[in-house]
Parts: C-alpha cells; sequence; structure tokens
C-alpha cells in the first residue's frame, strides 16, 4: 500500500478523486476518502480535504423538503356574532422577574372580547372551564381558530 507522502496528492490521486466525484455525485470529502482508502492511496484528512477544494469537487448542502403549513385558502370571513372565536395566549412580565400569561378569547365578527384571563400558569383544564363558562354566557360558537403557536403543546422536560 502507498503512503500519502509516496504521491503527495499527484495528479493520479487528483484524477482518481474527480473520477470518484463524478460517479458519486453527492459524496463529500470524506466518502471519498474512504473509497481512496480501499484503492491503496491513504491520506491525512486535512491533505485529502485541501486538494478536495482545489478541484472545486464540494457539493452544496442539500436544504429540507419544504412542507405547506396549513391551508393555502384564505379564512371566511364571520357574518354574525358567535360563527367563529379566536383563541390565543399572549405573555409579559412583571419588571424583569415574574412572568404572567394571557389568554384572550375573541369573536371575531364583531371583534368583541369575550375573555382576557391572566395568571402566571394557565393550564389546560383552566382553558377548558373558561370556555365552559363563556359558552354558558354567549352560547357555543361555530369554530373556535387559534394560531399555530406552542400553547398547545405538551411540554417535555
Amino acid at each position: 500500500m502507498r503512503h500519502w507522502f509516496e504521491h503527495n496528492g499527484g495528479p493520479e490521486v487528483r484524477e482518481e478523486m474527480k473520477t470518484i466525484a463524478g460517479k458519486r455525485r453527492r459524496f463529500g470529502y470524506r466518502w471519498i476518502g474512504v473509497l481512496l482508502e480501499r484503492k491503496g492511496m491513504i491520506m491525512n484528512h486535512k491533505k485529502l480535504y485541501r486538494i478536495y477544494t482545489e478541484e472545486k469537487l464540494g457539493v452544496r448542502r442539500r436544504r429540507g423538503r419544504k412542507r405547506a403549513r396549513g391551508s393555502r385558502t384564505p379564512m371566511p370571513v364571520a357574518l354574525r356574532p358567535g360563527e367563529r372565536w379566536s383563541l390565543d395566549f399572549v405573555s409579559d412580565t412583571f419588571g424583569a422577574s415574574r412572568k404572567f400569561r394571557m389568554l384572550a378569547v375573541n369573536d371575531d365578527c364583531c371583534r368583541e372580547n369575550l375573555c382576557l384571563m391572566a395568571d402566571t400558569s394557565i393550564s389546560g383544564a383552566r382553558v377548558a372551564r373558561e370556555l365552559d363558562a363563556l359558552v354558558r354566557i354567549y352560547g357555543k360558537p361555530a369554530s373556535i381558530v387559534s394560531d399555530n403557536g406552542t400553547e398547545f403543546t405538551v411540554a417535555r422536560s
């Protein structure tokens, strides 16, 4: 087996790298190095990377596939009270220390604020109790919408 100092990145190594990179277009320098080692061309990874960049064999990193978020059709306008309620959480702090959250429930038709509840911690059970109370007062809405925030996800620690 020849060692790196025997060919010192000579033309045969460069040609072999180009050949491998041409056949295996998505291979980076590490995989090319493995294939060169199998052919007996052992080389330091730093030298391998230098030759790889000098020969401009670098491949662009693939971006993740973009996924559509939600529906692309605009949400229809609420035409009468009680047709659609919007639910959202907002948060702030007392000075620089204690954080608090607020639950805001709005009627989308008349833009009336139905509920604005503030507390340092709001559980899902508490949200359900508040919605039950609003249904008793205003009647059951046709739908309830919320933004796709992290408010309704389970916190894992």
